[in-house]
């Protein structure tokens, strides 16, 4: 029998787990892994595999499903644009109405100039286009040997040819060829890390490290330095207070333009609209997607400064279009999602919330593999550690803690190698937090500092 044909819709999760074993390939799965998690249905912040199984959604699947799961309201904006147009293009002249919609919501909600925005299908699409944009904008003003970008070592921005060549992660360039030229990586701002900054302070150690670079480069080589304001990859990495406005002032003394990455932290995640609201700069582009439609439909939008979007477009246009670009009913989903989120005030449920489940996180410290309790609003980490005095991660990775927090606690969350990664739906709540707290110590005490589960 063909495999792709064995599992009819509505088969038990045994049948679809060997569907799938025998058709997909997965993202990050060894090939030794057969075992399956079947997901069917999902409300609020749960989700049901095909067995019937409940799970807290404490991943927000990845950092996606602002509103949580289930919204009626996000079906009904979609059913509705389908109806009336279902897809166009916006290239040349042509638009669409919930493109001009939505473009004008974001121009009011955006921090302060970035009045311009390219919509995408996602943001590995935003990073690509930021980085085009701020090439093309130095070209445009007469300076092409600006093509130097800046970023960071464990900063991730997707993984497409040049959002994965600024993604400061060895997995993804071994093995796939060349990467994007002209890419400098910087240290990141991660104070757990200590070791990185032999002793200095973080923010003076970056800066004297990033002025060092540009010089050695050269400034009038350099395009712009790309950068999230929280650093997700790594597991909600707040930089100090004074980082991003100093970086920001060097930059700007350098002429370099500024690029944030907000996939995972924007539309309320930190607390804020945006997280350059809680960094408190500004950038020159800011790239969005993931919680602009919780996920319902692939959406992305670049904001951009009326300085650039002018340079980039002027006599010529900007050449670069995607198929998707301003499809009218991921516009219609996003404007009904982002009502979703103004209305019944999540970004302050975000800062509430997130600030009492960190509380209770916290008090995990006392279990011996918990090193570093971090983050802002909901996007928060939870450093496991086989040494906290060393501050050495599990000799085996956090998978196997990851895999026992699901399959005996009912917990999906995010992992990294030394990290558990915590973005649930902004419309988590306090009494979700207690219960993803009890669930984390229950296998927490368990884990040993060798990372294996009793």
């Amino acid at each position: 029998m063909n495999p792709a044909t064995a599992t009819a819709p509505g088969a038990t999760g045994t049948g679809l787990a060997a569907a799938d074993r025998a058709t997909l390939i997965h993202p990050t799965l060894p090939a030794h892994r057969t075992d399956r998690t079947v997901l069917v249905s999902g409300s609020g912040c749960r989700v049901t595999d095909a067995a019937g199984r409940e799970y807290l959604d404490a991943s927000a699947v990845l950092g996606v499903t602002q509103v949580g799961h289930g919204r009626a309201e996000l079906a009904r904006a979609a059913a509705e644009q389908m109806t009336r147009l279902e897809y166009f293009h916006t290239w040349g002249t042509v638009t669409n109405d919930r493109a001009v919609e939505l473009a004008t919501r974001l121009a009011g909600l955006a921090p302060g100039g970035l009045r311009r925005t390219y919509f995408t299908s996602g943001g590995a699409e935003g990073n690509e286009i930021a980085l085009r944009m701020a090439r093309l904008h130095h070209h445009r003003r007469g300076e092409p040997q600006r093509t130097w970008i800046l970023a960071r070592t464990m900063g991730y921005h997707g993984i497409g040819y040049g959002s994965g060549g600024v993604s400061g992660f060895p997995v993804y360039h071994t093995g796939f060829g060349p990467s994007m030229p002209d890419v400098h990586f910087l240290t990141p701002p991660h104070p757990y890390r200590r070791e990185l900054f032999s002793g200095a302070d973080v923010t003076e150690f970056c800066l004297a490290e990033l002025r060092e670079s540009i010089e050695r480069i050269g400034p009038e080589r350099i395009a712009a330095m790309i950068g999230e304001p929280v650093m997700g990859g790594i597991g909600a990495v707040v930089p100090p207070a004074d980082y991003w406005p100093r970086v920001a002032e060097l930059l700007r003394s350098y002429g370099i333009l500024l690029i944030l990455d907000e996939v995972v932290t924007g539309y309320g995640r930190t607390g804020h609209w945006f997280a350059a609201e809680h960094v408190g700069v500004v950038p020159d582009i800011l790239v969005t997607a993931k919680g602009l439609t919780s996920g319902y439909l692939p959406h992305g939008a670049v904001l951009v400064s009326d300085e650039v979007a002018d340079t980039v477009t002027g006599e010529q246009g900007f050449p670069v279009g995607y198929t998707y670009t301003g499809h009218p009913t991921a516009c219609a989903v996003a404007l009904a999602n982002l009502d979703i989120i103004e209305r019944e005030g999540l970004a302050a449920n975000a800062a509430a919330v997130g600030a009492h489940l960190k509380d209770g996180l916290t008090r995990l410290l006392d279990l011996p593999v918990v090193a570093e309790v971090r983050g802002v609003g909901l996007m928060l980490a939870v450093e496991l550690t086989s040494d906290k005095e060393a501050r050495r991660p599990l000799p085996q990775g956090t998978t196997e803690v990851a895999d026992a927090l699901r399959e005996q606690a009912g917990i999906i969350l995010r992992t990294n190698p030394y990290a558990l990664v915590i973005n649930p739906p902004l419309v988590f709540t306090r009494q979700d937090a207690g219960l993803l707290v009890d669930g984390l110590r229950s296998v927490l005490s368990r884990v040993g500092l060798d990372g294996h589960v009793r």
